[in-house]
């Protein structure tokens, strides 16, 4: 059924012998006529890739605080749309039916939330709702960009703001082409190290060049640690990844979220406040201006707000995903002390 809802690639190239070369993510799968990429979404078919496009597996309205943005229209509503499939295979993902579709058989169920539709029906979709942005996620959007394309452009039209949630292993290639649609970016940061990345299915040194590239491009980047036991939470590891992050730039707000039991990984415990709350210290100290705890609502004092770097102003307070004070002025600034305050705000 997915293979029929799939049209030619936009970000692909031809190679002799009917091969293409599929660089929507780091994978850069060469594929023979027949083969189908990491992702088993991309396919050659006949010398021609083809590529997810016409339907969505989830649709939903969220606020955009659950992406998690927390300096990108902060309050606003989020249409959030989402496919299948993925490029990475981690044993902890928490969307473990739609992004390992085709991959895992215990994911086969996921055909059954499939339903077709329209990039402009879901651009009509968002209005209805009163969702200011159209989010890409659920699945990992860089391997149906294609479709996110299409989308986006009938937003950004219609004057909504669209980003993505992404696991970050992306090409430069894509990130140049995302750039004119693409207001905000999410990228997890899953660890610190290579071995651990690649047994996730990906490389760390591409993720880390992406994250510091879509900000060279002006695309607004937050990124998310989820913090997991055992496997990224030494104070070295939080260290690194959090001293990575201030060099880029100390403004990139940093979410560290905790871990639950799910998919494969059943007999890991779940991440406590206190785990998140050494994290954000580090992050602190590295240097970020802006550190958020995240998955664990109510239990983590004041790292679900956002101070001024300057002063120390409370300047959004949160609860979960519901804003309960908001000071920030319309040109973006601290009220107190003026200090502009690093985001998308309006």
């Amino acid at each position: 059924m997915l293979d029929a809802l799939t049209v030619p690639a936009r970000f692909a190239e031809n190679l002799p012998d009917q091969r293409v070369r599929c660089y929507a993510c780091a994978h850069r799968c060469t594929l023979k006529p027949g083969q189908r990429g990491v992702c088993k979404l991309r396919f050659n078919r006949a010398g021609e890739l083809r590529v997810p496009w016409g339907y969505v597996a989830a649709a939903n309205i969220d606020p955009i605080e659950k992406k998690p943005f927390m300096h990108f229209l902060p309050g606003a509503s989020a249409m959030t749309f989402g496919m299948l499939g993925c490029n990475f295979h981690c044993d902890f993902c928490q969307n473990w039916v739609s992004s390992q579709a085709l991959r895992d058989p215990a994911a086969d169920g996921a055909g059954r939330y499939v339903e077709k539709t329209t990039p402009r029906q879901l651009v009509s979709f968002a209005h209805r709702s009163a969702a200011r942005i159209i989010a890409s996620s659920y699945n990992e959007p860089l391997i149906t960009s294609e479709w996110a394309v299409d989308i986006f452009e009938l937003a950004r039209q219609a004057g909504l703001y669209c980003v993505y949630v992404s696991n970050g292993f992306a090409t430069p290639e894509i990130l140049h082409a995302l750039q004119p649609y693409l207001q905000g970016l999410k990228i997890d940061l899953k660890c610190m190290s290579d071995p651990h990345y690649r047994e996730l299915g990906g490389s760390l040194q591409v993720v880390l060049d992406a994250i510091s590239l879509a900000h060279d491009l002006g695309i607004w980047v937050e990124v998310v640690s989820l913090i997991i036991p055992d496997f990224n939470d030494s104070n070295d590891e939080l260290w690194n990844m959090s001293h990575f992050l201030a060099g880029v730039s100390p403004d990139i707000p940093w979410h560290v979220t905790a871990f639950y039991p799910t998919y494969q990984r059943l007999n890991t415990e779940p991440t406590s406040a206190e785990i998140l709350q050494r994290a954000a210290d580090i992050g602190q100290e590295a240097g970020l201006h802006y550190v958020y705890a995240g998955n664990l609502p109510g239990r983590v004092g004041s790292l679900e707000n956002t101070y001024c770097p300057h002063c120390n102003t409370l300047l959004i307070k949160r609860r979960g995903y519901r804003i309960q004070d908001y000071q920030i002025t319309a040109s973006g600034t601290c009220p107190k002390c003026g200090t502009k305050i690093a985001g998308v705000w309006g």
